[in-house]
């Protein structure tokens, strides 16, 4: 009879370890006996008093209670609050050792998931200010202590963290949720209570063109009215000149989804405008659009460039949000065909292909799968396809359907490493070579990396 492992470890537990390694989220690895402990704010080469917050059968959890002996790696006075909420879960290392460890990520992926140790993976572009970079926030709003507040809750939990700097985040956007939160105060707006399904404002979000300065501020809330809200909107516009827009979501569900299927405008436009690559897009409430603007430029302009467009070209931008991949190469080729879920992105792209005077490119809404399937029907032969999809990654049905068509050139744009090596892995049973990779530093402070990759088609 198979003898039972027995875990070298007991919960409550004391330790002294030493860290080996990072998971792709970004914590420490130690082992005991091979069984693997995994620690918040601890860096390998490290060597540190733990106690053992969880055991399970194959890993655990520990927390740190002293540092024996630190890295050099390590930011000395990185915020925890930052760490424990996950907003910055790599501030405590150094910028230039998180885009080794980006890029570590992909190469392990590309070996062991897609089987293609020899992909070339550049260096990780990174960013000359790795902070105060996000255009767009979405902060919940809750009762602490009494009072109406705003913070970002503690990992794994639904208890809020109050907080007022989210360091990540441009900093006009934190003042402007301060601003909002004081005056959601002074009118008494009852917070949210997710426990009795109670309150009533859920969510504070503002969006801020990194160009335009543009600003748009969302309320969501779980009922159909918000008391006093023309004097609340009054009193957000005269408090913030750059607010183009105030928005009322309605978000009565008891889910963990943010926003509601319905909107109303309480002040100027349902919309705001800003740049990307020298282009004019308008980005509606839902509209997905790279909350790091300037690094999303540098993206892009890789992406165009894997692809050296030639006149005669006929692209697919699949999963295309608002347009604004595809219009920013659009008139370098003959055609392009974007394909998105989303409704209202389309409706954008369509009138952003107007504001950039684009006349060569058309737009469906559909899962890309399908539409994929059609145009292949109506025999549409693109010579490059373009994809960014969720974190979800392609599925194998867009993946043979884009096969199928035979474009010389599929640039693969990823905000999720392990779905891209598996993605990539189908493609390259059905011809498709990977070249090359350069990941994209969209998110410092964070464990996520984003990507572009370059597949030719072997002939």
């Amino acid at each position: 009879m198979k003898k039972e492992y027995e875990i070298p470890v007991k919960k409550n537990q004391e330790l002294e370890v030493e860290i080996i390694d990072l998971t792709h989220e970004g914590l420490g690895v130690a082992k005991i006996a091979h069984y693997p402990l995994f620690i918040e704010n601890a860096l390998p080469t490290e060597i540190v008093k733990v106690h053992v917050l969880k055991v399970g059968k194959k890993f655990g959890y520990a927390k740190v209670l002293d540092y024996i002996k630190t890295s050099k790696d390590r930011v000395e006075g990185a915020n925890n609050q930052l760490i424990r909420t996950g907003i910055a879960p790599l501030q405590h290392l150094t910028y230039p050792a998180q885009l080794i460890f980006k890029r570590n990520q992909i190469v392990n992926v590309l070996a062991k998931t897609a089987k293609l140790p020899e992909v070339s993976v550049l260096s990780t572009i990174g960013m000359e200010q790795p902070y105060g970079y996000r255009n767009k926030a979405q902060i919940p709003v809750r009762k602490v202590n009494g009072e109406l507040e705003t913070g970002f809750f503690k990992k794994n939990s639904h208890e809020l963290v109050p907080m007022t700097d989210f360091y990540i985040q441009d900093p006009k956007i934190d003042e402007a949720i301060v601003i909002v939160r004081n005056i959601l105060r002074k009118f008494n707006v009852k917070p949210y209570d997710e426990v009795e399904h109670t309150g009533n404002i859920r969510n504070i979000i503002v969006r801020r063109g990194h160009y335009s300065h543009e600003m748009m501020i969302i309320l969501v809330t779980r009922t159909e009215k918000i008391f006093k809200n023309e004097q609340i909107t009054s009193e957000i516009v005269k408090a913030l000149p750059e607010v183009f827009s105030v928005i009322h979501n309605i978000q009565p569900a008891k889910s963990n989804a943010i926003l509601g299927k319905e909107s109303r405008v309480l002040f100027g436009k349902d919309s705001f405008r800003d740049e990307l690559l020298g282009h004019t897009f308008q980005i509606s409430p839902q509209s997905f659009y790279q909350v790091n603007t300037e690094m999303a430029e540098k993206l892009y302009q890789i992406a165009i460039d894997f692809a050296d467009l030639k006149p005669e070209d006929i692209a697919i931008d699949a999963y295309c949000g608002i347009g604004t991949i595809g219009q920013s190469f659009a008139k370098k080729v003959k055609h392009v065909y974007g394909v998105e879920i989303v409704k209202e992105a389309i409706q954008d792209a369509k009138i952003n292909a107007n504001l950039n005077d684009i006349e060569n490119a058309t737009y469906e809404v559909g899962s890309a799968e399908n539409v994929m399937h059609d145009w292949v029907k109506d025999g549409i032969k693109p010579s490059v396809v373009f994809v960014d999809p969720p974190r979800k990654g392609l599925t194998d049905s867009f993946i043979r359907a884009t096969a199928e068509v035979q474009p010389e050139k599929v640039i693969y744009i990823s905000c999720n490493a392990a779905t891209f090596a598996r993605d990539v892995k189908l493609f390259d049973e059905l011809g498709y070579k990977t070249e090359k990779v350069q990941p994209v530093d969209l998110f410092p402070q964070t464990y996520h990396v984003e990507l572009v990759a370059l597949l030719q088609r072997v002939k």
